[in-house]
């Protein structure tokens, strides 16, 4: 192997090379210092700000979000009735409801007797 000789003049011309070309980038670029990294980050100078209408608007979209669904599901399901549907009324005659209470024991001959009577005036 051979060593090439390395002088100081070649190191130091290498490093104004390197520094003029990182000068040139930062002088190109105009906001090469754009992204403000540190406690005042994007410019929101710390404080509350952030921190109270995040969750806050974080909350009110959730719930948007979720009263859609309802909206959507609800709209999709049809109309929804809270009560069981009604049964048609029995069309019994006076004389049937009779003849069944006679039939169940709660009342005895003679009032059957009586009440159909008076029933059939």
């Amino acid at each position: 192997m051979t060593k090439l000789p390395v002088s100081i003049a070649t190191l130091a011309g290498a490093a104004i090379v390197l520094q003029s070309g990182a000068a040139w980038a930062q002088q190109s670029s105009p906001d090469y210092d754009r992204y403000g990294w540190g406690p005042h980050m994007m410019g929101w100078g710390g404080g509350w700000f952030g921190m109270i209408f995040g969750p806050i608007f974080m909350i009110l979209v959730l719930a948007v979000v979720i009263a859609v669904a309802v909206l959507i599901v609800r709209w999709l399901g049809g109309p929804w009735h809270a009560t069981a549907p009604q049964q048609p009324p029995t069309t019994q005659s006076p004389l049937d409801i009779l003849k069944e209470r006679f039939a169940r024991g709660e009342i005895d001959k003679e009032e059957f007797e009586e009440r159909r009577r008076i029933l059939g005036e």
